[in-house]
């Protein structure tokens, strides 16, 4: 009986670890919510950065060239929103491997260009982590969006 209550417990770590279809599906309905529209969207992109430099005082210098030290600028809102459109972007294909996959080797070559250490995509999925279940409360899926971030994150960094 033990070992049946193991194999159930480990069974049920891996479905959690998983970035499926059900978690795929569940993190393109969160994303939609906490994200939201127009000005909310340049909101959380504020809080979004605002996280990631907490985190990582330094990354600001890899954003000098849309002042990275002000985060409420002009050029770095527009670069925010170019970010995030990724982000969107990549999200919202989850459910589509082939043209998921295009756009994060296209992704990948823009990090490469500019020497983003793999290290920044950790913080900036944990800002992520931060930020997301704020705006949506208590129906955040952690694991799902742990494991679907990483899929995301591993396709850049490759």
């Amino acid at each position: 009986m033990l070992k049946i209550a193991v194999l159930v417990l480990l069974c049920a770590a891996t479905i959690n670890a998983d970035c499926g279809t059900l978690q795929r599906l569940k993190v393109k309905a969160q994303w939609a919510d906490a994200f939201g529209t127009s000005t909310d969207r340049e909101a959380f992109g504020t809080a979004l950065w605002k996280a990631i430099f907490a985190q990582a005082p330094e990354a600001r210098s890899l954003f000098d060239r849309v002042n990275g030290d002000d985060v409420n600028s002009p050029d770095f809102q527009a670069h925010s929103s170019r970010v995030l459109s990724g982000l969107d972007q990549c999200i919202s294909l989850l459910d589509d491997a082939g043209t998921l996959e295009a756009q994060l080797e296209h992704l990948n070559g823009q990090h490469d260009e500019r020497n983003i250490p793999s290290n920044y995509f950790n913080v900036f999925g944990e800002a992520l982590l931060q930020v997301v279940p704020a705006q949506l409360g208590r129906c955040f899926d952690r694991d799902a969006w742990s494991a679907c971030y990483e899929v995301i994150a591993q396709g850049i960094k490759s």
